[in-house]
């Protein structure tokens, strides 16, 4: 198997605000040449939001899956040239919960779906909660429910889940808490 897989070219057939979609072209180091549809995406941040009783989750519609309900993480793309993940993650703390967090632990990062995109979400613990004053705007189009989910519940999160992110951080939680 080849070491190296160098990109060779691209060919962008689509471009939205924040993603583009075409066929990217690879060379491994033994000559031969791959063609792959790729989603270019900016990355993202999720939110393992902590206090003493609760792990803080939202519920909002995501409709390109068709559901109304879907039990998430507080998360947010990395849409501001320029902005460290940290500060987007800081960010979109307070817009989604408004919360703050007094300690930051970058926990793991993985990409998403590494078989059609380069979209790589960096996880955070965020504890020392506070509230803080109302964040950015709500986006007008957006619905997030706020919900601090109990602790002693976590495995009714994880059956209620759909989202891999948020499953992957309450599966986490679960493993280091012994929950």
């Amino acid at each position: 198997m080849s070491d190296e897989i160098t990109p060779t070219g691209a060919e962008v057939k689509w471009e939205g605000k924040i993603i583009r979609a075409g066929t990217e072209h690879f060379r491994y180091d033994d000559g031969t040449e791959a063609s792959r549809d790729k989603v270019w995406h900016p990355g993202a941040v999720g939110i393992l939001a902590l206090d003493d009783e609760h792990v803080w989750l939202t519920r909002q519609p995501r409709e390109v899956v068709g559901t109304l309900f879907s039990l998430e993480i507080p998360a947010g793309k990395l849409d501001v040239l320029g902005e460290p993940p940290l500060e987007t993650a800081k960010r979109e703390l307070a817009e989604e919960i408004g919360k703050a967090a007094e300690h930051w632990e970058e926990l793991l990062a993985f990409y998403t779906s590494p078989g059609i995109s380069d979209e790589r979400l960096r996880l955070y613990l965020a504890t020392g909660l506070s509230d803080v004053p109302s964040g950015a705007p709500e986006e007008e189009d957006e619905r997030i429910e706020i919900l601090p989910w109990p602790l002693g519940r976590l495995d009714e999160a994880i059956e209620q889940c759909d989202d891999a992110k948020s499953l992957i951080a309450l599966l986490w939680l679960t493993a280091r808490t012994g929950r």
